[in-house]
C-alpha cells in the first residue's frame, strides 16, 4: 500500500495510488527518484490525480515528469516565442508527421497542467498558455508545409510580381486567446490574391494555397498514438462548408461586404492572425472592423443576433442532450450566455469606444466595466462566474483530453469533481456544494442577461431621465420584505440600527448579504457587534457592498486600521488578497470616519507602492537566469511612478503610471529586466476571478507606446533634452523613486527634472505649450469629462500648479501632493493668500468629488451622478471630506461656482498665452 502526505491530501487519491503502484512496478528507478524528490512527487500525485491521458502518457518516459518537476521555468508563463523555439529544437528537418506535433503538444500539456493544478498560473495564464502553444504549432507546421510545397512549385505571387501571403486567422476561444484544454480551434484562411507560382510547376494561387490548406488541416487533425493535435474547425469561413478552404482577400472582403449574416460578423470579434504571413490577415481584418461594431446603438442588432444564439444553443443542446448531464457551456446562464452577451456590448459600444474592442472574454468585461456599460456588481459577478465555469470545463476537460462541458450523473464522480476545483479560500466542495454554487453563478448570469439585454432593447432616444426613475423605482425598499423580522429575532440591535437609517439604494444588495450571514453565525454577530458601518457602507458604496458580497471574510475588516504585511507576500493570489484588504480597511476610515481625502489618498498610494515593490520582489525571483551567468541582478532596475502615484493622490481604480529604468551600465542585460517589467505589470494587472488590483500604464516613457518597455537613464536624459514636448518633460515634475534602486532613482529624477528647468523653466515656452496642452484636452474630453477636462475643471489648477512649480524647478522636492505643491508655491511668493486658500478648498472638492463617486461605483466619473439618488449620496459623502463653508449650497451650485473661481485663475495666468 502506497502512502505519501501528498497522497492522501490528493483530490483522488485512489488514482494517485494506482498509478504510482505502475510506476514502482515498470519504472522502479524512476519511481524511486521521483518520491524522494518533494517537488517531484507533488507533480506526480497531481498528475496521477488530475488527468489519466497524461498519466498513461507520462508512464511510458516517467523522466519527463522529474525534467518538469525541476525545470527553472516552471513558474514563467511561456511565450508564443518561447514555444517557437521549443517546437523547432524538438522536431527534425523537412515536414514533421502528425505524431511529432501531437507528441510535442502533450508534453507541454503537461507543464501548463500542473501549474494549473498546483496553483502556479492563474486562469488566465493557463489560457494564455494554451493559445501560444497552438499559435506555435500552427505557424511552424505552415511554414514547413509552405516550404516544401515552394520546392516543387516555386514561389507564390501576386500579378504585380509581389509576394503573395497567407494568413491563418484563429476565432472563438483561440481568437481571443483563451483556448480550453481540449477545444476545436476555428481558423480561416486567406491569401493576398490572384496568380502564380515562378517555379517549374506552375500552380494559380489559388490552387497553391488550396493544397497548403488541405495538408495544413490534415496534418494537425490526424489520429495517432499520441492522440489528435487539434481539431480543426473550418466551417466559420465564408460560406461555411460550401466555401473555398482557402479565400482570397478581395473574395473575402466582398463577402463580409455584401453577403456576411450578423452572426458571421459578430464572431469576428475575436478574430486574430495565429500564424502565417500577417498582411492579407490585417488587410482583412482592418476592412471589417467598421462592419462589427456600430456606431450607435442599434437595438435591431442585438435582436438578430439572440435570434440566432438562441437557435444555435437550442440545436446544439438537442446533440448533447442526451448524455443526461448538465451543459455548463451550452446551460442557460452558462459560458456561451456570457460570451454572447460580451460580444452584444461590444458590438453596440465598441463603434463609439474603442477601448472596449478586444476579443478576450475576461479582458473585454473589464473593460466594459471601466466604461461603465457594465457595473461593478454585474462585472463582479459575471467574471466571478465566468471564472469559476472555465474552472469546471478545464477539470471536465483534463481528464481524458475530450471536448466536454457535461457534469457526471454519478454523485461520486460529482464529489470528485468538486474537490478538483482551485482552493478559493472557502471550505471544500462535496457534489452537493458544487452544484449550489454552479447554480447561484448560472441564476446570476441569468439575471443579468435579463436585465442588461432588455435595458437595450429601450428605445434609442429613451433618455438618462426615463432610466434613473426606473433605478429609484428599483432602489425602494420592498413593503413586504421579511427583512425586519429575521433581524428582529436573530440581532436585534442590528435590528434597531436598520430602522433608525433609511436604506434605499443598499438595502437589496443587504437583504442579499443578510442571507449569507443568518447562515453563519459568525458573521451575523460581527454585524450585531457593529451594525452601523456596515449598513452605511451597503448604503454609500455599491462596490464595496459587492465586494462583502463576494467576499463576506472581508467584513472583519471593517474598522481595522491600515498596515503593510509584516512578511514578504510570496505571490499574485497573496498580492491581491493583500490589496483587497488593505484597500476596503483605507477606504472604510474614510467613509466612516471622515479621514481628511488627501490624507486617504496617501494611505491609497503607499498601498500600491507596496504591493508595485512587493511584485518587483517575486518577478525577479521568478525570473530566469541572465544572459551573462556572472550578472548579478538584485534591484538595479528602478521603478518610477508618476501622474496620482507620482503625487502620491492614487485612488480606488486609478491606473498606475509607472515606468522602469536600467543604469547606462546595465544596458547589456536590458533583455532580462525587459522580462522582470513584463512579469511585475501581469502580476498587478493580471484578470483573474478575484479581479484586478490596478491596471498599470506605461506610456508616460520616452517615445511613448513605441518605446522600449526599459531604458536606460541616458536614453530618458537624451530624449527629454532633445526631443520630448513640453508635456511630457512637465508631468516628470510628478514623478518619484518606488522601488528598485530608489537612492540611485531618486538622484536620476533630479537630474531629470534639472534637465527639464534647462529646457522650459527658464523661459516663456512652457507656458504657451502647457496653455496650448489644456485648450486641446478641453476641445477633446471637456464634454465628456468636465470635471476634470472642462472649463474650471480639475486640469485648470493642475496645469496652474505645474507651471507655477517650474518657476521654481531649480528646487527638488522628492514628493508634493497637491496640497504641498501650493504650499510651496505659496512660500515661493507666486500665489498670494488669496489665491492659495482657494486653490486649497477647490482642490479639495474635486478629490472628493472623485472620489466619492469611486468608492460608489468602484471607478471614476467624469460628471456628476443624473439619478437623484445616487446624487444625494455622493453629497453625503463630499460633506464628509470637505470644509463646513462649501456645504452652504447644494453640491450642483458649489461646483458651479468653483468652477467659475478656478477658470478666472487659470485665465490670469494663461489668458494671453
Amino acid at each position: 500500500m502506497i502512502s505519501f502526505e501528498p497522497v492522501a491530501a490528493a483530490p483522488d487519491p485512489e488514482s494517485a495510488r494506482y498509478f504510482l503502484g505502475r510506476l514502482r512496478q515498470e519504472f522502479p528507478s524512476a519511481y524511486a527518484r521521483i518520491v524522494s524528490a518533494p517537488a517531484a512527487l507533488r507533480c506526480a500525485v497531481s498528475l496521477f490525480s488530475y488527468s489519466r491521458f497524461l498519466s498513461e502518457s507520462v508512464l511510458r518516459d516517467p523522466e519527463r515528469l522529474l525534467h518538469v518537476a525541476a525545470s527553472p521555468t516552471f513558474n514563467s508563463v511561456l511565450t508564443l516565442e518561447n514555444y517557437r523555439e521549443r517546437l523547432y529544437s524538438f522536431l527534425g528537418t523537412g515536414v514533421p508527421s502528425a505524431v511529432d506535433f501531437a507528441r510535442f503538444r502533450r508534453r507541454q500539456l503537461l507543464r501548463i497542467l500542473l501549474r494549473d493544478v498546483q496553483g502556479a498560473a492563474t486562469l488566465s495564464n493557463v489560457t494564455e498558455e494554451l493559445s501560444n502553444l497552438a499559435d506555435a504549432i500552427l505557424d511552424v507546421a505552415y511554414r514547413r508545409i509552405r516550404a516544401e510545397l515552394v520546392a516543387r512549385h516555386g514561389e507564390p505571387r501576386l500579378e504585380d510580381g509581389a509576394l503573395c501571403g497567407f494568413s491563418v486567422i484563429s476565432l472563438g476561444k483561440l481568437g481571443g486567446k483563451e483556448l480550453n484544454y481540449s477545444s476545436d480551434i476555428d481558423l480561416m484562411f486567406v491569401y493576398g490574391g490572384n496568380g502564380e507560382t515562378d517555379g517549374p510547376a506552375v500552380l494559380t494561387n489559388k490552387e497553391f494555397y488550396k493544397k497548403v490548406a488541405n495538408q495544413y488541416t490534415a496534418l494537425l487533425s490526424s489520429y495517432t498514438a499520441e492522440g489528435q493535435c487539434y481539431r480543426v474547425d473550418l466551417r466559420l469561413r465564408p460560406d461555411g462548408t460550401l466555401g473555398e478552404i482557402a479565400v482570397s482577400e478581395d473574395g473575402a472582403r466582398f463577402y463580409y461586404s455584401e453577403r456576411a449574416r450578423d452572426w458571421e460578423k459578430q464572431m469576428l470579434i475575436k478574430a486574430r492572425i495565429s500564424a502565417g504571413e500577417s498582411e492579407p490577415g490585417a488587410a482583412l481584418l482592418e476592412f471589417v472592423e467598421p462592419l462589427i461594431y456600430q456606431s450607435s446603438l442599434d437595438f435591431r442588432a442585438v435582436e438578430a443576433v439572440s435570434e440566432t444564439r438562441q437557435r444555435i444553443s437550442e440545436k446544439l443542446a438537442a446533440k448533447r442532450g442526451a448524455s443526461g448531464g448538465l451543459d455548463v457551456k451550452l446551460t442557460p446562464g452558462g459560458i456561451r450566455d456570457i460570451e454572447f452577451l460580451v460580444q452584444c456590448l461590444q458590438r453596440l459600444h465598441g463603434g463609439r469606444e474603442q477601448w472596449v474592442r478586444h476579443g478576450g472574454t475576461v479582458f473585454a468585461l473589464f473593460r466594459l466595466r471601466d466604461k461603465g456599460f457594465l457595473s461593478d456588481g454585474e462585472y463582479a459577478r459575471l467574471s466571478a462566474a465566468y471564472a469559476f465555469l472555465r474552472y469546471l470545463e478545464h477539470r471536465l476537460q483534463m481528464e481524458e483530453d475530450r471536448q466536454t462541458h457535461t457534469l457526471p450523473n454519478s454523485p461520486a464522480r460529482l464529489d470528485l469533481l468538486a474537490r478538483k476545483m482551485p482552493d478559493d479560500g472557502a471550505a471544500t466542495l462535496n457534489g452537493e456544494g458544487l452544484n449550489q454554487r454552479l447554480q447561484e453563478h448560472l441564476s446570476a448570469v441569468r439575471e443579468i442577461y435579463h436585465r442588461v439585454v432588455h435595458d437595450y432593447r429601450q428605445p434609442a432616444n429613451a433618455g438618462s431621465e426615463q432610466r434613473d426613475a426606473r433605478l429609484e423605482e428599483a432602489e425602494a425598499p420592498p413593503p413586504d420584505s421579511n427583512l425586519d423580522r429575521v433581524l428582529g429575532e436573530r440581532a436585534p440591535r442590528l435590528a434597531k440600527a436598520l430602522a433608525s437609517i433609511t436604506l434605499r439604494r443598499g438595502r437589496e444588495r443587504f437583504e442579499h448579504f443578510l442571507e449569507e450571514a443568518v447562515a453563519v453565525p459568525e458573521l451575523l454577530a460581527r454585524l450585531e457587534a457593529s451594525p452601523g458601518g456596515v449598513l452605511d457602507i451597503f448604503e454609500h458604496s455599491a462596490h464595496f457592498a459587492d465586494q462583502l458580497l463576494r467576499y463576506p471574510e472581508l467584513l472583519e475588516e471593517i474598522g481595522e486600521p491600515f498596515q503593510l504585511e509584516g512578511g514578504p507576500l510570496q505571490d499574485g493570489a497573496a498580492l491581491r488578497r493583500f490589496y483587497r484588504r488593505q484597500m476596503l480597511r483605507i477606504q472604510c476610515e474614510s467613509m466612516l470616519g471622515g479621514a481628511p481625502i488627501f490624507e486617504t489618498l496617501g494611505e491609497t498610494s503607499v498601498l500600491a507602492d507596496s504591493v508595485i515593490a512587493a511584485a518587483y520582489r517575486i518577478a525577479l525571483a521568478e525570473a530566469p537566469p541572465p544572459a551573462n551567468a556572472a550578472y548579478l541582478a538584485k534591484d538595479q532596475m528602478m521603478v518610477i511612478c508618476l501622474g496620482r502615484l507620482g503625487m502620491r493622490e492614487f485612488d480606488l481604480g486609478s491606473d498606475a503610471d509607472v515606468n522602469f529604468v536600467i543604469p547606462d551600465d546595465d544596458a547589456g542585460e536590458q533583455v532580462f529586466w525587459t522580462g522582470v517589467a513584463e512579469r511585475v505589470i501581469q502580476t498587478l494587472s493580471s484578470y483573474t476571478g478575484g479581479g484586478v488590483m490596478f491596471a498599470i500604464d506605461t506610456r508616460l516613457k520616452p517615445n511613448g507606446r513605441a518605446g522600449d518597455l526599459v531604458q536606460t537613464e541616458g536614453a530618458y536624459k537624451a530624449y527629454f533634452a532633445e526631443k520630448a514636448e513640453a508635456w511630457e518633460g512637465i508631468a516628470y515634475m510628478k514623478s518619484r523613486a518606488l522601488a528598485g534602486n530608489i537612492e540611485r532613482a531618486t538622484v536620476f529624477l533630479h537630474e531629470l527634472q534639472d534637465v527639464d528647468w534647462r529646457r522650459y523653466g527658464q523661459s516663456m515656452r512652457s507656458r504657451h505649450e502647457l496653455g496650448e496642452m489644456r485648450a486641446r484636452l478641453e476641445r477633446e474630453q471637456g464634454a465628456r469629462n468636465p470635471l476634470k477636462a472642462g472649463v474650471g475643471g480639475y486640469y485648470d489648477i493642475d496645469f496652474a500648479l505645474m507651471y507655477l512649480r517650474l518657476r521654481g524647478a531649480g528646487i527638488f522636492y522628492k514628493v508634493l501632493n497637491t496640497p504641498e505643491r501650493i504650499e510651496v508655491i505659496e512660500k515661493m511668493g507666486h500665489l498670494t493668500a488669496e489665491d492659495a486658500n482657494f486653490l486649497r478648498d477647490a482642490s479639495t472638492f474635486y478629490r472628493a468629488l472623485d472620489h466619492g463617486q469611486r468608492l460608489s461605483t468602484g471607478h471614476a466619473e467624469g460628471s456628476l451622478p443624473t439619478s437623484q439618488a445616487q446624487f444625494e449620496v455622493l453629497t453625503e459623502l463630499v460633506n464628509r471630506w470637505t470644509p463646513v463653508h462649501l456645504h452652504q449650497q447644494p453640491l450642483d451650485i458649489t461646483l458651479g461656482e468653483i468652477r467659475r473661481r478656478t477658470r478666472e485663475f487659470f485665465q490670469r495666468l494663461f489668458g494671453g498665452a
